[in-house]
């Protein structure tokens, strides 16, 4: 199974740019950027909170997602 990271979806949906989400949360742009480019293989879970907060995220299934890999 992979988990997937959505973010960089829910910020084009919103308008956001990395670097004002960076700005809103205190995360380094270099982490925004790895969220959503996927390239983490591992993610902070309050970094998760932080971001899901400040996009008023309450459904966690809209920035994170589950594969079945074959």
């Amino acid at each position: 199974m992979k988990i997937v990271i959505k973010l960089g979806e829910v910020l084009k949906k919103r308008g956001m740019t990395q670097k004002e989400l960076a700005k809103l949360t205190g995360i380094r742009e270099s982490g925004i950027s790895a969220l959503v480019r996927s390239s983490q293989t591992s993610f902070n879970k309050e970094q998760i909170a932080k971001i899901a907060t400040v996009l008023e995220i309450t459904d966690i299934k809209e920035l994170i997602d589950f594969e079945i890999a074959n």
